[in-house]
């Protein structure tokens, strides 16, 4: 086990993070770019402007985890140890990052980047979106109990394929609920 160590500006793009697990350890402006995290433990972990772009992360346990201002493109967080699976963005890029099934109660997601991210069948109950582009991203047969939409922009959510009892929109984005009647709202 690996605990209490820097990580800092090491390329995982020639040769990969060696398995194991990595307790309390911090990884500032690394380059997991297409690589392979698959099997690896992480727990109580910081993440800061990395770059997990197309990283494979097959049964990874993402314990505790903060990622700040990193890039997450294409990432299928699907294929993670869904075991004590937990996860806080902030400033980051998660375009067409996929979360399809999981359970992610009570995660933040601030400042980020979520375009055509897919949430398909996510358990998202009390999830904060603060300030977060959703532009395209996909909701369907999502639980969105208690889920803070209101800072965020873009979403457009079906409540007839989805939970969404209690969530919390703006004014503004409640038009972001209406989108499939294709009605006009002045």
């Amino acid at each position: 086990m690996i605990e209490d160590t820097l990580f800092e500006k090491v390329d995982y793009t020639v040769n990969n993070l060696a398995r194991g697990e990595y307790e309390n350890c911090r990884f500032a402006n690394c380059n997991f770019y297409g690589g392979d995290i698959s099997h690896i433990t992480f727990r109580e972990c910081v993440f800061e402007d990395c770059d997990f772009s197309l990283a494979k992360m097959k049964n990874t346990a993402l314990n505790d985890i903060h990622f700040i201002g990193c890039k997450l493109l294409g990432v299928q967080f699907e294929e993670c140890n869904q075991f004590l699976l937990s996860l806080d963005f902030v400033n980051c890029v998660l375009k067409l990052a996929v979360f399809y099934k999981l359970k992610l109660k009570k995660t933040r997601f601030v400042n980020c980047n979520l375009q055509e991210t897919d949430f398909t069948e996510t358990d998202l109950t009390s999830v904060l979106f603060d300030n977060c582009d959703l532009q395209r991203t996909i909701f369907h047969k999502t639980i969105l109990e208690k889920a803070d939409f209101r800072t965020s922009y873009l979403y457009s959510i079906d409540p007839e394929q989805n939970r969404i009892t209690k969530a919390r929109f703006s004014r503004m984005g409640v038009t972001g609920l209406l989108d499939k009647y294709k009605i006009e709202i002045e």
